[in-house]
């Protein structure tokens, strides 16, 4: 499943003030750093980075995506090892037990349960 690309409302709420600013003026200096200009330069850096860390998301899915897919091929790959073992040494030998299979020969057998008699009702 895919994840969630992020997105930021206070980005979102900034590039709003950030316009009306600029009608203002765009030459704007308030003191103490708060110029038009440092407030684009944090609104750009903050949507950059944004934007980098959904990329970095959607590359964590392919990457995910690729090693379920790596890992159905293994575990079906595994299980025709097996068979093949089985299939060369037969079910009941130690190699197929060496290879991770369960001989026939240990298996436990399945109890039978007793049959309930029900009378019907008179």
């Amino acid at each position: 499943m895919a994840r969630l690309k992020r997105k930021s409302l206070v980005l979102e709420k900034a590039s709003k003030r950030l316009a009306g600013v600029e009608t203002i003026s765009m030459t704007l200096d308030l003191g103490n750093g708060l110029t038009v200009t440092s407030y684009n330069a944090k609104v750009s850096a903050v949507t950059s980075k944004l934007d980098a860390y959904n990329q970095q998301l959607s590359m964590a899915d392919t990457g995910s995506t690729e090693l379920k897919q790596m890992e159905k091929e293994l575990n079906d790959m595994s299980k025709r090892i097996l068979e093949a073992v089985g299939s060369a040494y037969g079910h009941d030998s130690i190699e197929y037990e060496k290879a991770g299979g369960i001989r026939s020969s240990n298996r436990k057998k399945p109890k039978s349960k007793p049959k309930v008699i029900t009378k019907p009702a008179p």
